[in-house]
């Protein structure tokens, strides 16, 4: 009689998923108790009753001692559950145990596009690392893997916020559909997909991921004749960030780009991290509100870069990225010399004013992904021949949409 396979999710955890929850809930221990006092100090405070709070802002007497007391028994607990783990981590985890699930990662990837500055801040295991991916393995650039049918026509596939490489595949009524796959069958690109921590900085993702390009055209195995990227979503902003730092070091890899295809892509910026940042404003305007601001404040410095589109540095540093502030980005035009096609999705049937400009796809409006804006410097030039709409589709459906494909191809093949 064949044993079941085991249902319990516990028996499939590794070492490092252990050390990596165990610091979560650290963390989340301290956070809660952090919120809690600041709670009780507001609500001493406002009774106008001497002995709340210090010149610091702590709670003081029994109170204090109470809060100090669990903080510092948490972090004493978290460090050294962690320690131990890490001493048993490569004695315990076995080959098989570092095959990640399509499932695994793809919950790694949602937690890293909430919270993944933090994962790295606290060198948490489940920060994802970035790196471009040939046949859902990484790209180690010391040690190329054998590719005997790569080709010097290369196509990068970028994903967007809280998702991974292995989400290219998707269904569309029953059958699969990955653009990667398509143009390799159609047009004769290579793909290679990119793997990153969506919850970093727009522009230190861009940074890196400018390096990595470096890199793949020092060494891919065979002479570069073309680079091309598609890019959906916070991908298309990645991209953009990575030419302007390619340009200000001189690399050569733009040399070979010939074309970007944005895939709904928030040019200026996401309503819905606009409307978060409001509720930071309401939460933080009554001292009994104001410490679960932090709540809202949990969320990570690349979903706060969607505000208004960020892929500069200089666009969030010596800032508070929770304040409400108008748009001051930079101005960063699309790369010269480089084919720019965007295509953006609507969820209505046909383009009115109300689907330009409130219904989009469900997450960017669609003038937003045209990259049309008000402000002539911040418009995006895109050639009339190089805008396409897809009605009655949805954000995500971008990926599995056959028509998105069809149009991909016809732009690149001309």
């Amino acid at each position: 009689m064949t044993t079941p396979p085991s249902r319990n999710p516990i028996k499939k955890l590794r070492i490092s998923d252990i050390r990596g929850i165990a610091q979560l809930a650290t963390q989340a221990t301290a956070g809660v108790t952090r919120i809690a006092e600041d709670v009780h100090r507001s609500v001493w405070n406002t009774t106008g009753l001497p002995g709340g709070s210090n010149v610091s802002g702590e709670n003081r007497g029994i109170t204090g001692l109470v809060y100090k007391s669990v903080h510092d028994v948490a972090l004493l607990v978290g460090k050294g559950v962690d320690a131990v783990l890490g001493w048993l981590q490569p004695l315990l985890e076995s080959d098989d145990a570092k095959l990640g699930t399509p499932a695994r990662e793809a919950l790694l990837a949602a937690l890293n596009g909430v919270m993944g500055d933090r994962l790295v801040a606290s060198s948490n295991p489940f920060a994802i690392p970035m790196t471009l991916r040939y046949r859902c393995e990484a790209l180690n650039w010391q040690a190329l893997p054998s590719m005997p049918e790569a080709t010097g026509k290369v196509l990068v596939l970028i994903h967007g916020l809280c998702m991974n490489d292995l989400q290219r595949h998707a269904q569309h009524v029953g059958h699969g559909v990955d653009h990667g796959e398509a143009l390799e069958l159609a047009l004769g690109y290579t793909p290679v997909y990119l793997r990153y921590n969506s919850g970093l900085h727009t522009s230190q993702n861009g940074r890196e991921l400018s390096g990595q390009l470096e890199q793949l055209v020092t060494h891919w195995p065979t002479p570069i004749e073309e680079l091309t990227v598609v890019a959906h979503s916070m991908g298309g902003l990645l991209i953009r960030s990575a030419c302007h730092y390619a340009n200000r070091e001189a690399f050569r890899w733009p040399d070979h780009l010939e074309n970007i295809v944005f895939l709904g892509t928030p040019h200026h910026g996401a309503p819905l991290e606009r409307a978060g940042n409001w509720v930071d404003v309401i939460l933080g305007s009554t001292p009994y509100t104001a410490p679960f601001a932090k709540l809202g404040q949990l969320r990570s410095a690349g979903i706060t870069d969607l505000r208004y589109g960020h892929v500069l540095d200089e666009d969030w540093r010596s800032r508070d990225r929770f304040r409400r502030e108008p748009d001051n980005r930079q101005v960063v035009p699309l790369p010269e010399g480089v084919a720019c096609h965007t295509v953006a999705a609507t969820t209505a049937a046909k383009r009115s004013t109300l689907a330009n400009h409130l219904v989009g796809d469900g997450l960017v409006p669609l003038h937003n992904a045209l990259g049309q804006h008000n402000d002539g410097r911040r418009n995006l030039a895109f050639a009339k021949n190089s805008q396409w709409i897809s009605y009655r589709t949805t954000h995500t459906e971008l990926l599995s949409s056959p028509e998105v494909t069809r149009q991909i191809v016809q732009w690149l093949r001309a």
